[in-house]
C-alpha cells in the first residue's frame, strides 16, 4: 500500500476511545479519516478530541466508503458479525474487539466473508502484544523452561460490569474466559484436547438471575500431557488481577507486574505499593502494539498476528467449558480442522 491507509473507527465506547487516541497518534502509520457510532453526539465529540475529519453515524455508509482502506470496530458484540461480513464484501481490512460473535454460526459467516474476499481480519486479544507476555512466548519458544508442564493462569475484574451488560454478554466463558482460553492456547503452543468447568455465581444478584456463572475454575488438557488451569472472577477487592504462571521441566515464568510505578515502599507503618485497577490501565501498551501490528500490517502487505481462526477457536472452548459445566464432566474439544485454517 503506496499512501497511508485511510482508517475508520466503528465505535466510541470506552474501548474505542482508547484506540481513538491510538489511532490518532499513529499519523506516520495511517490517516484516521472517520469516527462512526450509533449516537451521532459520541462521534462528533470524539472526531473533535482527536482532530479527525468526518463523524458519523451511517456505520454501513462508514465502511461501504470507497475512499476507507480498513476499519477499526469497536463496537456492542452482536454488530461485530455483521460489520466484519460488509467490510470483507466492501475489501476493507478489519481489526475487531473480540469475540467475532457469540455463537459459531455467525462466526463461520464472517470468516467465510474474509476468506472469500481475501481481506485481512485481525481479532483484538491484546495480551498477545503485552510485553511481558511476548516476552514469556519468546522464553517458552527459545526453551528457555524446557518443555511445559504446566500452566496457571488467572484474570479478575474489580467489580460485576452493569447488568444489562451482563444480560447481553454471552456469559463469563464467551465474554471474559475467553482472552484467557486464546492467552493459555498461545503460549502453550498447542490445541487442548479436553477440558473441564466448575463455576458458581457468589457475586451479584444480577449475574445469578442472568443464570449465569461469576467464579470458575478451568482445567485444559493438551496432547502433550501437559496442563492447565484458568481461573476467572467478576470481583476482585483489591482491584484488577491478571496473572500466569508457565512452568516447565527447566525453569518457570511468572507475567503479572500490575504497578504503575515499580517501588515498594517500607515504613513503619508497612509495606506499600501501588496497583492498576482496571484492565485498561493493565494493558495501555498492548492496545496501542496491536494496533500498530495491524497498521504494520497493512503498510508491508503481510499477514495478521492474530487470525480470525484464533477467535474461533477461543470461542470454540468457551462453549466447550459451558457445556462440561451443564453435564459435569470433562468435555473432549477438537480445533485442528479451524485452528490453522487462514481467513
Amino acid at each position: 500500500m503506496s499512501a497511508l491507509p485511510r482508517i475508520a473507527l466503528i465505535g466510541c465506547g470506552r474501548i474505542g476511545q482508547v484506540h481513538a487516541r491510538t489511532l490518532a497518534s499513529l499519523r506516520e502509520l495511517c490517516e484516521f479519516a472517520v469516527v462512526d457510532d450509533y449516537f451521532l453526539e459520541a462521534a462528533e465529540k470524539t472526531a473533535k478530541l482527536f482532530d479527525v475529519p468526518k463523524a458519523t453515524s451511517d456505520s454501513e455508509g462508514t465502511i461501504a466508503d470507497p475512499s476507507i482502506d480498513a476499519v477499526i470496530i469497536a463496537s456492542s458484540t452482536e454488530t461485530h458479525a455483521p460489520y466484519i461480513e460488509l467490510a470483507a464484501t466492501h475489501g476493507k481490512d478489519i481489526f475487531t474487539e473480540k469475540p467475532i460473535a457469540l455463537d459459531l454460526e455467525a462466526t463461520n459467516r464472517a470468516l467465510d466473508a474474509v476468506e472469500k474476499a481475501g481481506v485481512r481480519l485481525q481479532v483484538g486479544f491484546q495480551r498477545r502484544f503485552d510485553p511481558g507476555y511476548v516476552a514469556a512466548k519468546t522464553a517458552v519458544e527459545n526453551g528457555e523452561v524446557g518443555s511445559i508442564e504446566m500452566i496457571r493462569d488467572a484474570m479478575r475484574d474489580p467489580e460485576p460490569p452493569p447488568a444489562d451488560y451482563i444480560a447481553r454478554s454471552g456469559g463469563l466463558y464467551r465474554d471474559m474466559a475467553i482472552h484467557n482460553f486464546d492467552a493459555v492456547r498461545w503460549l502453550m503452543g498447542e490445541d487442548p484436547i479436553e477440558i473441564y468447568a466448575t463455576a458458581s455465581a457468589l457475586v451479584s444478584d444480577a449475574i445469578r438471575a442472568a443464570h449465569d456463572v461469576d467464579t470458575s475454575v478451568v482445567t485444559l488438557r493438551f496432547p502433550s500431557g501437559a496442563l492447565a488451569t484458568i481461573e476467572n472472577s467478576r470481583r476482585s477487592g483489591f482491584g484488577y488481577d491478571v496473572r500466569t504462571e508457565i512452568f516447565g521441566s527447566d525453569g518457570a515464568l511468572m507475567v503479572g507486574e500490575s504497578r504503575d510505578v515499580p517501588i515498594r515502599r517500607y515504613t513503619a507503618s508497612g509495606v506499600t505499593e501501588d496497583h492498576q485497577h482496571f484492565f485498561l490501565e493493565r494493558f495501555r501498551d498492548a492496545y496501542r502494539h496491536e494496533l500498530v501490528a495491524f497498521l504494520t500490517a497493512l503498510r508491508d502487505d503481510t499477514p495478521v498476528a492474530v487470525t480470525g481462526a484464533d477467535g474461533r477457536a477461543a470461542l470454540q472452548l468457551a462453549i466447550a467449558a459451558e457445556q462440561s459445566l451443564r453435564e459435569h464432566r470433562p468435555v473432549s474439544v477438537h480445533l485442528k480442522e479451524v485452528l490453522h485454517a487462514q481467513p
